[in-house]
């Protein structure tokens, strides 16, 4: 399955209980601007082979930065924002 980066980048879209998790996940007090921007820089900067899908999510993967994002396949929107563990590298 071919996985199409540009339309997650273009449709990717939030809640306003995803900013506080995504916060409290990666230890962070990010505004909700600061999240988006960090969120598309994550999804443009990262090579479309560490995107995969798994059941309805995309998982975004991201080892430079140490970041997972986990979005909806259906809908496009975050659900979460996971650091890497070191047995996941």
């Amino acid at each position: 399955m071919v996985i199409d980066k540009k339309k997650i980048i273009t449709n990717i879209c939030y809640t306003e209980l995803v900013y506080g998790r995504i916060n409290k996940k990666l230890k962070v007090h990010y505004s909700k601007n600061e999240i988006e921007e960090l969120i598309f820089n994550l999804l443009k900067n990262t090579s479309e082979i560490d995107y995969s899908r798994v059941g309805k999510n995309y998982y975004i993967t991201n080892i430079a930065k140490n970041i997972r994002v986990t979005v909806n396949s259906n809908t496009y929107r975050v659900i979460t924002v996971d650091r890497l563990k070191e047995e996941t590298l």
